[in-house]
């Protein structure tokens, strides 16, 4: 267990809450200056400025469904960085799991002074051309 793993955690907590939120400031506070973002579709945001512009303008076309992650890992890469694994989906308002909307999350994590920030983000997508037995074993893990 990473020695600040609950605020690492709750780093990508408030990452999620902010995208729940449709708050593209919420969720690029979590962010460095610099962090790179994949997103589920393979877009990517290089910047924290530019990474809440982008989301901006999609929340301004549309209310995206909500995430839930279920957090696998967090492991630490030295003093000031640590990585967090979390498998990533949208359930409907009923609770169940949207099937084409289930990833697997990769954040790297850096220490910025006394806080955590998300370095880097990639969202894999776990479906499509992904092997039915590990798509299925991912939803069971992450409750769906």
């Amino acid at each position: 267990m990473h020695p600040e793993d609950a605020d690492i955690r709750a780093v990508y907590a408030e990452y999620l809450a902010g995208w729940n939120a449709h708050s593209a400031a919420r969720q690029a506070a979590t962010l460095a200056d610099d962090a790179d973002v994949v997103g589920f579709d393979g877009t990517q945001h290089h910047g924290r400025l530019q990474f809440a512009a982008d989301l901006r303008r999609i929340f301004a076309d549309h209310a995206p469904p909500p995430y839930a992650g279920t957090v696998r890992s967090v492991r630490a890469m030295g003093e000031e960085a640590a990585v967090l694994v979390a498998i990533a989906g949208m359930p409907a308002a009923d609770g169940t799991l949207h099937p084409d909307l289930l990833a697997v999350h990769t954040v790297v994590l850096v220490k910025d002074g006394r806080r955590w920030k998300i370095g880097v983000f990639a969202a894999t997508p776990a479906s499509g051309t992904s092997p039915p037995d590990a798509v299925a074993a991912l939803r069971a893990e992450f409750g769906g």
